[in-house]
């Protein structure tokens, strides 16, 4: 996924260094040029970059401001942060992944948005969630993402079929699918951040929950991909594929449908071999809410001893947040806004990708429950799946096995 549009791969900070976040988030830089706000964050992409830059300045100049980005790559943001805080240099506005804000809020370092009158008001539950820590708000998502179904509509069309609705369906529609050197089905299943990204839609779905690993309910997704590996829908490799493999594989036609996010529309919008739809995920059974984890950049305010500087951040980001800019946001990023009614907006405009707008809103933050914990979290749920699908531990255990390394890490 890109650097910026909120990459669910981007290394949280490790829990042991909250210590040291307390001391260093209360730094702020000795003499800020005046009239200049700073902003880091993992815009690296010259294209990606300049559009940014373009929303800073549309807001900016509003106020007699202006805005300068540093930009780094999504893995050393948080790393980037503490280095600028021993310095007393952080930026002005601090531009974290969902999934790092807790560590980071947890110091109480960041200033609420509360304390800062930035509201969140219309926004979707899901945003809010995400840019939240124990029920306060730190910070603030202009877009979000998730992860829908891309199939190619000539092979469904070939094979007689329609996009899968359920899992059973999934399963018969990806066997209609596989043919030569063609599987029906492709997903990551790496022992990362990429692979549980990709896993947790069905977790969830399936009544998995993050903070109950042994409870049972989430063995069904764990049997479904099972599954489907042992009969030949899905390849094997699938356990080395990050979501850009399980894109390429996909655009090789090497795989007629594929779980992955709106951040691969430029590539795919960027080739004419490969025909492609975009439909929600498949859920359990006909009538379930599929829930899938909302990705997505929060833009967060380091307290410092400038209030006055504080205040001119919050301006910044009540704009960037209109329903105006939002949408404009996600047309130009391929993100969904997080302002309800900009989504829907967002979906009329953008028939082809209403499957992410419709996932959006029912998603969920992969923090929400379990906070700083959601690192030896994500990892366990890794070990699991990688268990069941490479050395035959059967889903019961290997949750089991999940739980008691989730726990040991707290």
């Amino acid at each position: 996924m890109p650097s910026y549009t909120a990459h669910p791969a981007r290394t949280a900070l490790a829990a042991g260094a909250s210590a040291a976040v307390l001391v260093l988030l209360t730094g702020c830089a000795p003499t800020p040029e005046p009239g200049t706000l700073t902003v880091l964050n993992s815009a690296t992409d010259t294209a990606e970059h300049t559009r940014n830059q373009k929303f800073f300045d549309r807001c900016a100049r509003q106020y007699g401001l202006r805005v300068e980005q540093l930009s780094v790559p999504a893995d050393q943001v948080s790393s980037k942060a503490l280095r600028m805080a021993s310095s007393k240099s952080l930026p002005d506005i601090l531009e974290l992944d969902g999934s790092e804000l807790p560590q980071f809020a947890e110091t109480g370092g960041l200033r609420t948005l509360e304390d800062l009158g930035v509201r969140t008001d219309g926004f979707s539950r899901s945003a809010v969630s995400l840019g939240s820590y124990d029920g306060t708000r730190y910070g603030i998502a202009r877009s979000a993402n998730s992860l829908a179904l891309y199939y190619n509509p000539d092979l469904l069309k070939k094979a007689g079929v329609r996009p899968p609705r359920t899992w059973d369906e999934l399963r018969a529609t990806a066997r209609k699918l596989t043919r030569a050197s063609t599987y029906g089905f492709a997903f990551s299943a790496t022992p990362n951040a990429d692979g549980v990204y990709q896993f947790l839609p069905f977790f969830w779905s399936g009544g998995g929950d993050e903070a109950r690993l042994d409870d049972g309910k989430g063995a069904g997704a764990l049997r479904l991909w099972k599954r489907m590996v042992d009969d030949g829908t899905v390849s094997k490799a699938v356990v080395n594929w990050n979501q850009q493999d399980v894109n390429d594989q996909f655009l090789a036609g090497r795989a007629a449908m594929m779980v992955n996010g709106p951040w691969q529309v430029p590539v795919l919008e960027g080739q004419k071999k490969v025909d492609w739809a975009v439909a929600p995920l498949p859920v359990p059974r006909a009538g379930d809410t599929a829930v899938a984890p909302i990705g997505g950049t929060v833009m967060t305010v380091p307290k410092s001893d400038d209030r006055g500087r504080e205040k001119d951040a919050a301006k910044v980001l009540g704009c960037l947040n209109t329903s105006a800019n939002q949408l404009d946001w996600g047309e130009a990023s391929n993100n969904v806004p997080t302002r309800t009614a900009a989504a829907r907006r967002y979906a009329e405009q953008n028939p082809r990708l209403a499957a992410f707008a419709e996932l959006v809103g029912t998603a969920r933050s992969r923090t929400g429950k379990v906070g700083t914990g959601w690192p030896e979290v994500g990892e366990a749920l890794a070990g699991a799946f990688q268990s069941v699908l490479t050395g035959g531990s059967s889903p019961e255990n290997a949750l089991r096995r999940a739980q008691r390394q989730a726990t040991a890490g707290e």
